[in-house]
């Protein structure tokens, strides 16, 4: 049953408001995509300092990576159950709050799981700010704000390791997530402030669990597997092989119900 009886096409945002909307999008993109690889260099600083191995260290990477991965086929269904603009804030708020616990996390299987919770709350973000940002411009200048967007998504991966760097010699690696709360804040309340009136239509939609179920073993599967690759040689490991395969047979089941 529906929950909004019709969907409004809002008409695209104008002068300031369409510049900060902009501004708090990108924003909140940079951040996501910068915590996908600003962890990479400090990983030696972490499993010191939580008394580790760096092999076990490496964890920190690849659960942001699969939760992140397992969480994007829930994205449709979750913007129409709640709303793009309700389900955007919350991951950006979510965000914030799970950044804030990595950074006090005091062991290595506590950082993961927080790791984990980042990047789960952290999957609907790219698709949703893509579709908040686009509805903003008019369809004459999209092809310029998707441009102004990539831009984060191509700047972040390398400011990553570099910011990442600094911050753990210079100040102490736990900054490397706290540095998430004063951005994802403001991009927060921002993008709350112009687009809450410009909240999508809501319909409560059944669930394929199956489906899902067999997608997430899929997905999770193979960014593991991703993740894993290069350490232990590829398929000449049989861990990889068995990822490889769960993987297939995850995505050829889900594809045939």
């Amino acid at each position: 049953m529906s929950t909004a009886s019709t969907h409004i096409a809002h008409p695209p945002l104008e002068g300031l408001a369409r510049l900060w909307g902009t501004i708090a999008l990108s924003a909140a993109t940079f951040m996501n995509v910068l915590d996908s690889s600003i962890a990479n260099v400090s990983l030696p600083a972490i499993a010191g300092d939580l008394g580790v191995s760096p092999n076990q260290g490496t964890w920190v990477i690849t659960s942001f990576g699969v939760a992140n991965a397992i969480s994007l086929p829930l994205t449709g269904w979750l913007s129409q159950r709640f709303g793009q603009v309700r389900l955007f804030v919350a991951s950006v708020l979510l965000f914030v709050l799970t950044s804030w616990m990595c950074g006090l996390a005091p062991n290595m299987g506590t950082l993961i799981a927080f790791r984990a919770m980042q990047g789960f709350v952290a999957g609907p973000m790219m698709p949703l700010a893509q579709s908040l940002l686009l509805s903003s411009y008019p369809p004459a200048l999209a092809g310029m704000a998707m441009a102004l967007w990539a831009m984060t998504t191509l700047v972040a991966p390398v400011m990553g390791p570099l910011l990442g760097g600094w911050i753990t010699d210079h100040i102490n690696w736990s900054w490397i997530f706290y540095i998430n709360i004063p951005v994802g804040i403001l991009a927060g309340f921002i993008t709350w402030t112009i687009f809450h009136k410009r909240e999508s239509a809501r319909r409560s939609l059944p669930i394929d669990s199956t489906g899902l179920a067999l997608l997430v073993i899929a997905v999770g599967s193979l960014q593991i597997m991703l993740d894993r690759g290069h350490e232990v040689d590829w398929f000449h490991s049989a861990e990889v092989v068995t990822l490889a395969i769960v993987s297939a047979i995850g995505f050829a089941f889900a594809l045939a119900i």
